[in-house]
């Protein structure tokens, strides 16, 4: 005759306490209903905790000591060394909402940044977009407007007379620049596209996207070999 293990502790349970059962039905219980206390009911209790935090957030911030753009740029957060700067970090400890006074500071961004377009160019000069409508075509925005045009290059079958992004539609997926097979179009410019007053300024055509990379230092031309292939053919731009 098999013999059950007998465990004489209670079940752990979340729920209300048990107090008794009826022996006619296991399911009429009586339980002990825990009633919250007052400070738990009050409506003033959860607001001025929520206050209290929000007040001292807020002097650590007003009085709190700043870092350097420099130290913003390189994610360095500054070790109290000596006795008076552990002191000083008691007293006025940094502030934890970093504030840069824009424009006269601007913080680097980081290399992988997908920044303001800019259309490349050819050694002589033309725009290397063929035309092709890889980007239109792949943008989930529907942002960039391409009219072809027929050239007089042999080599060359059709070239942009018209191509437009709209910024403000843009969502900087870089969708674009991974779709174009001739390296003709980039996202490295390092900034971000300016404020407008008009929604029509905020539509870059051929010609501000070509003149994006003289704005911002960048070279203009590729020698990428269009049709390369292997995770290098970009190599030597």
């Amino acid at each position: 005759m098999a013999s059950h293990a007998h465990d004489d502790h209670e079940p752990t349970t979340t729920g209300p306490k048990v107090l008794a059962t009826s022996t006619v039905s296991p399911k009429v219980r009586t339980i002990a209903v825990v009633r919250p206390s007052e400070q738990e009911t009050s409506y003033l209790a959860a607001p001025k905790a929520g206050l209290g935090i929000t007040l001292r957030h807020f002097a650590k911030n007003l009085f709190g000591r700043r870092r350097t753009v420099d130290q913003l740029n390189k994610g360095e957060h500054p070790v109290p060394t000596t006795a008076f700067q552990k002191a000083l970090s008691v007293v006025s400890p940094i502030n934890e909402i970093e504030t840069i006074q824009y424009p006269e500071e601007k913080a680097v961004y980081p290399e992988r940044f997908r920044g303001l377009h800019r259309l490349m160019q050819r050694d002589d000069g033309q725009v290397r977009c063929v035309a092709c409508m890889c980007c239109p075509t792949v943008c989930p925005a529907h942002c960039i407007t391409i009219i072809p045009e027929q050239t007089d290059d042999n080599g060359i079958e059709k070239r942009p007379a018209v191509f437009e992004i709209d910024e403000l539609r843009c969502v900087v997926c870089g969708l674009c620049v991974e779709a174009c097979p001739c390296d003709a179009i980039r996202m490295d410019s390092g900034t971000h596209a300016k404020p407008v007053e008009e929604r029509a300024d905020a539509v870059m055509t051929k010609d501000k996207l070509i003149a994006v990379s003289k704005d911002n230092g960048k070279n203009p031309t590729s020698i990428a070999t269009q049709g390369g292939v292997g995770p290098n053919w970009r190599e030597g731009r």
